[in-house]
């Protein structure tokens, strides 16, 4: 919308309908000044530009005293005989959401477009939406994110403020508004994030016999692979069956199961794809392979039997067993999160654990907790788990390692053993 005032026309001033002396037309180029009958206003216009299809590009204010109109189209000539762009006054915060939206994510992940969209139609064209982009000031910015810190984490303030960043500055780089009040503000502290947590030797016990005797073939493997190889859960459901192994002694080299059977010795996964864009793992170092233990071995080929009958049974309706997932949906393809977690609780529900406190994830957590545990260097811990620096692994897992600088303390009890009660 154009620029408002609620002040009545001047009296010396010229009203529409009177008579006035004849003035020279104003210089082509210089803007115009307008009165418009249906809203009562003086409307000052001036061109800016033209669009790649030749249409003019029109920056307007008004005013219902033709004075102050007139003194705002001159502002506007100023503006652009000095290089600044001419706002758009009608332009909102809900139109550069949208446009950033719309034209700003190319070559994202769909994931983090799905995410990206969803944040900004929860929480930023709701909250700030209608607002005129040029009006949008730092103080309505950090009223807002205060507000939000009431309910969301750290992290999503981070991601809103990101996108709404972004958002004016594509406005900013279309001449819609002058500069990016986001830039001014700082990201408050959110609510606490849900905690991490591992599971304790006797619960992953009870986890992997619930996960036995569940009668599903899929979890029993998926949740003994994830718990006893710290594989991320993006990371086991792009897992296929080319990717499980075998060492052949006769050929003295790893093979496919599919080709070299079960009947070897040693066994292990090549983590070298997850669910993400590209199927690439989080960082290189995340591309690893693993040895897998006995466990595993014998869930695996548990899995593999089941889905080789029901291969047979279907008449090959997947693809051929290389290209195979380990652990699709019933139409061969890949699993989504919620897909593993929803059969996860069941089993966690089964193990006489609250299912809903617990996620995936914490396989994982358990994996280096367990490792932890039975003294294994955080340096072995971190390459098993895919970390490029032993830094991650303290930060990420600092809950489940147990202090592993112990011999400092074991020579002081040594040089000052505890004194006589």
């Amino acid at each position: 919308m154009a620029e408002t005032s609620t002040d009545a026309p001047d009296p010396d001033e010229g009203r529409p309908g009177e008579k006035a002396a004849k003035q020279p037309p104003r210089p082509r180029g210089d803007g115009g000044l307008r009165w418009s009958e249906r809203r009562q206003r003086w409307i000052a216009e001036i061109t800016v530009g033209h669009t790649p299809a030749g249409k003019r590009i029109v920056r307007s204010a008004s005013d219902r005293s033709k004075t102050r109109a007139l003194k705002k189209l001159h502002a506007k000539l100023r503006d652009r005989d000095d290089g600044l762009p001419s706002e758009d006054t009608r332009y909102t915060v809900r139109q550069a959401v949208e446009d950033w939206l719309e034209f700003g994510l190319a070559g994202r992940a769909p994931k983090t477009v799905t995410t990206w969209e969803g944040l900004a139609r929860n929480h930023i064209i709701p909250d700030l939406g209608a607002r005129k982009l040029r009006e949008l000031s730092a103080d309505d910015v950090d009223r807002w994110l205060a507000s939000k810190a009431k309910i969301l984490s750290t992290k999503t303030l981070r991601e809103l403020v990101s996108i709404l960043k972004r958002a004016v500055a594509r406005a900013q780089a279309r001449e819609r508004v002058r500069r990016n009040v986001v830039l001014l503000c700082e990201v408050p502290k959110g609510q606490p994030g849900r905690p991490s947590k591992s599971l304790t030797f006797d619960q992953a016990v009870a986890f992997l016999d619930a996960a036995a005797a569940d009668g599903r073939p899929d979890m029993h493997a998926y949740v003994s692979v994830s718990m006893l190889t710290g594989a991320r859960t993006e990371e086991m459901r792009a897992l296929r069956w080319s990717h499980v192994v075998a060492y052949d002694a006769e050929r003295q080299a790893w093979v496919p199961v599919d080709k070299a059977g079960w009947k070897h010795r040693e066994f292990a996964v090549y983590v070298w794809r997850a669910d993400r864009h590209g199927e690439d793992t989080k960082t290189k170092r995340s591309r690893r392979s693993l040895k897998l233990p006995a466990r595993c071995v014998s869930a695996l080929h548990e899995l593999y039997s089941a889905q080789t009958g029901a291969l047979l049974d279907a008449g090959g309706v997947f693809p051929p067993p290389p290209d195979r997932l380990v652990f699709p949906k019933p139409d061969g393809r890949m699993q989504g999160p919620m897909d593993v977690l929803r059969a996860f609780r069941k089993v966690a529900d089964r193990a006489g654990l609250e299912g809903s406190e617990w996620t995936t994830r914490e396989l994982r957590h358990t994996f280096v907790s367990l490792l932890s545990d039975n003294e294994m260097p955080i340096e072995d811990i971190a390459r098993l788990v895919g970390h490029s620096s032993t830094r991650v692994t303290e930060t990420v897992y600092r809950h489940q390692l147990r202090p592993v600088l112990e011999s400092g303390a074991t020579q002081m009890d040594r040089i000052f053993p505890e004194a006589p009660s």
